[in-house]
């Protein structure tokens, strides 16, 4: 049975330790920019709230309503991402990215532990809701930046 045997390592303790304990779960009341994206494939959510100070992220919120790869991925982000450039958060999800789909390297430091959410790479229905608190970072940051 190796399909059960890919799903147990694919839920391993580690990625549901994460989705257990997601930092910054609680929303920003004056955040430089929200975005809400969504997995339209599964449903999962996130809501990311941001701001921005002397160029890097100094302030993190999010809302999570994701499956446990979802929710392992936000707390990857939430633990990493403040004192970030909007440089360091568009490279890390371009490589997450590139990590699930083209079998790339690990996304760069401080989300270098991003690197546990690897063996989702064959499972690519859960791709987008892995990349759904990168991607919405990368999109505040853009809204912080053009709206400053």
């Amino acid at each position: 049975m190796p399909a059960d045997t890919d799903m147990i390592k694919l839920y391993s303790g580690r990625i549901l330790a994460l989705a257990a304990d997601i930092p910054h779960l609680e929303r920003l009341e004056a955040p430089d920019a929200t975005v809400k994206r969504r997995a339209p494939l599964c449903g999962s959510a996130v809501t990311v709230d941001l701001s921005l100070e002397n160029g890097k992220i100094s302030a993190f919120g999010q809302e999570v309503k994701a499956c446990a790869l979802g929710q392992a991925a936000a707390s990857v982000v939430g633990g990493a991402i403040i004192g970030c450039t909007p440089e360091q958060v568009g490279a890390a999800r371009d490589a997450l990215n590139s990590m699930l789909t083209e079998n790339g390297p690990t996304p760069p430091a401080p989300f270098d532990g991003l690197e546990v959410l690897r063996p989702a790479q064959d499972y690519k229905n859960r791709h987008a809701s892995i990349m759904l608190t990168l991607d919405a970072a990368v999109e505040a940051l853009e809204t912080a930046r053009s709206t400053a």
